[in-house]
């Protein structure tokens, strides 16, 4: 069942690991498919499609997989075997197989997703193994895995265990949080912390809160944000109707760079911010600058789910599970990272790794 829900997943740009949580990334899209395409025959198939049929008038069209038949099946404790087999049959096998397998059975049905791509590659795949292998995944497999990724564009430099639901900078220093009633976290150049929650209300963790904080949450309180980040002695907002705000003591700008929701914000000095919404679009804006000037940094068919930026850099996270680090001053443009579940929060570090909070782990990853 999982590989069926994966495939389907995947062509329709959301990140889902059972039925249940496929229906609910579709309902919470911008957009509905009206068509949706089934593999006939695959496990658990029926139940889909009916649950699909009640999200409204959704066309769903069978399509027979012709698979070549295998030379055998696949080896399981094998790292080099799971990366180049067939992922559709791994899957299975690793459903029927419950023993760890050094840790590639609890790792491939942690990055599934991104593993049953049609354009994953056998060093990809060693890649998002090796990201979410377990902490006590035994060290011939992690070895294994880390010489089969030797041709990704990325190193893995270190995995963490638990839910990440926010991520930034602060002080040099990674800050983070698992609580799933904070969206966003954002640090202002004094080291004030503020966390947007999943209301749309500003909250200081630490008091007294600065006068700019003080106000900035005024606001919220009857004009909530969706999307959240600081720099310097600025902060800004994000709201559902496709504004951004930037709020400090020399005043208040605003453009309204999006259409629907903004969903993610990052910002660096200048200041320099950038904005993502559900319109799958990434834009740049310098507050009181030109108000025509916010040109496109980068566009998707699928809402942006994060953003963080540092010097040259900018860090962007999809809806459908795609990271990628944009850096216009690097040799190579955009480098690009599938971790397998949903992506909450993206953070580029001073050590020039890239964290990725996922709702099982924050990864680091550092660029080949």
């Amino acid at each position: 069942m999982r590989a069926t829900v994966w495939t389907v997943a995947n062509t329709l740009g959301v990140v889902a690991g059972t039925p249940g949580e496929l229906l609910t990334a579709l309902l919470a899209a911008p957009r509905r498919p009206d068509r949706v395409v089934l593999p006939a025959g695959a496990p658990g198939v029926g139940e889909l499609a009916a649950g699909l049929r009640a999200l409204g008038p959704v066309e769903v069209v069978w399509e027979e997989q012709e698979r070549p038949a295998p030379a055998g099946p696949p080896r399981l404790s094998d790292p080099a075997a799971v990366c180049a087999a067939d992922p559709l049959r791994v899957t299975r096998a690793y459903e029927e197989e419950p023993g760890a397998h050094g840790g590639l059975r609890a790792a491939w049905l942690r990055a599934g997703q991104a593993l049953v791509r049609d354009d994953q590659t056998p060093p990809g795949r060693a890649l998002a193994l090796l990201a979410a292998l377990p902490e006590d995944a035994a060290a011939g497999v992690r070895d294994e895995l880390a010489a089969l990724a030797r041709d990704a564009p990325w190193s893995v430099a270190g995995v963490r265990e638990g839910r990440v639901t926010a991520l930034t900078v602060c002080g040099g220093q990674p800050v983070g949080t698992g609580d799933w009633r904070v969206r966003a976290v954002a640090c202002l150049g004094d080291g004030t912390r503020i966390e947007l929650d999943e209301r749309g209300r500003l909250r200081t963790p630490a008091a007294p809160a600065p006068r700019l904080v003080e106000a900035v949450a005024a606001t919220l309180a009857t004009h909530p944000a969706t999307a959240l980040a600081a720099v310097g002695d600025t902060v800004l907002t994000g709201d559902r109707m496709g504004f951004v705000h930037a709020f400090s003591l020399a005043g208040l700008h605003q453009a309204a760079p999006h259409s629907g929701r903004v969903t993610a914000l990052a910002a660096t000095g200048g200041p320099r911010a950038y904005s993502g919404g559900a319109d799958g679009t990434v834009r740049l804006w310098r507050p009181g600058a030109d108000e025509d000037r916010r040109p496109v940094v980068a566009r998707r068919p699928h809402p942006v789910a994060a953003l963080h930026a540092r010097g040259t850099a900018l860090a962007v996270a999809w809806a459908d599970g795609l990271v990628e680090l944009r850096d216009r001053d690097a040799a190579r443009a955009v480098r690009t990272f599938r971790p397998g579940p949903a992506v909450r929060a993206v953070a580029l570090l001073p050590d020039g790794t890239l964290a990725i909070g996922t709702d099982t782990s924050r990864v680091r990853l550092r660029p080949a």
